[in-house]
């Protein structure tokens, strides 16, 4: 089965709802959270902006832009654990938005909608977004203890979250679904952003080819400037392995998910992929292209429900 070309690519911008598809405005940011003025000067170029190379500057941005769009008033993450680019994960909230809305007009909202987060991670980014957003409620799940501890935390200290997002600690490492679905429970969709390396010594190597592009030359030890542990950054096997065993597993809810997906990293493996789901006979696949920044990202989503079931599914559910 060959993937439906539902959108057009994208290239080099954002969705067109984010909220960040424009320069950071960082006197307004500055306003909702002070602290960042400190982080704040011109670059080369004569623009406000602040060192993307400085974990603290990253991690106190990241604040700013949760406090000033999205109403989140506190976030804190461990230490060398990853601090998303905040962007970038929102495209693909606003891509499943959009997913959800294909075959029924609108997109759908309320907490009546609810959404799998597989490897939530100790940001909680996702849930974050796609409730202040679009009002979903979501099951995020996590193989870290610590992860799911700092979600949690970060769920309990905002009360607009609090009711609406349900952390749950995955006890079988090599599950998605197992152990975090029972069987009365029903999602809208499942999101996940997978480890992308088969390795440590891999994601270095990724990240010393980032930093010479980025900055023309490499200095001392690797050093990954948005943080990550090994079940962010790398699997054995690395994506293509992750996510062959995702959609294996999805067969066994498959009456219990409307749309599986998932990022892909590396377009090599989109090939590879479409075999597994065919070979798993999902009844529709598409591929969403997200343009962010200078490169091209994606994301590949599934179904076992035909065209009536999920016409059942909206009527039920929505």
């Amino acid at each position: 089965m060959k993937p439906e070309n539902n959108l057009s690519k994208i290239k080099s911008r954002l969705h067109p709802k984010n909220k960040h598809n424009t320069r950071y405005d960082f006197s307004k940011l500055i306003e909702s959270l002070p602290e960042l003025s400190e982080y704040v000067s011109k670059n080369k170029y004569g623009n406000d902006s602040v060192d993307f190379f400085n974990p603290d500057a990253v991690l106190t941005l990241n604040k700013a832009l949760l406090k000033h769009h999205y109403n989140i008033n506190f976030w804190e993450i461990p230490k060398h654990y990853l601090c998303p680019p905040i962007p970038g994960r929102a495209d693909y909230i606003h891509y499943i938005a959009d997913l959800l809305a294909e075959s029924f007009s609108e997109i759908p909202k309320g907490t009546n909608i609810r959404g799998l987060d597989i490897g939530v991670g100790a940001n909680c980014i996702y849930p974050i977004i796609g409730h202040q957003e679009y009002g979903w409620s979501f099951i995020a799940s996590d193989v870290s203890e610590n992860a799911i501890k700092s979600a949690k935390q970060i769920v309990e200290q905002n009360r607009n979250l609090s009711s609406h997002i349900e952390l749950k600690l995955q006890k079988q490492r090599k599950s998605f679904f197992k152990g975090i679905l029972s069987e009365d429970i029903k999602i809208d969709f499942s999101i996940c952003n997978p480890p992308f390396h088969a390795s440590k010594e891999e994601a270095e190597k990724a990240n010393l080819r980032k930093l010479k592009n980025l900055k023309g030359k490499t200095k001392g030890k690797t050093k990954l400037n948005f943080g990550g542990q090994q079940n962010e950054l790398w699997t054995k096997g690395g994506e293509a392995r992750f996510i062959k065993d995702m959609i294996f597993e999805s067969r066994n809810f498959s009456k219990q998910c409307l749309w599986f997906t998932t990022l892909v990293s590396k377009e090599a493996t989109l090939k590879t992929t479409y075999k597994i789901l065919d070979n798993v006979e999902a009844t529709a696949i598409k591929t969403i292209e997200m343009g962010q920044g200078q490169k091209t990202s994606r994301f590949i989503a599934w179904t076992f429900l035909t065209a009536q079931e999920q016409k059942e599914w909206k009527t039920k559910r929505w």
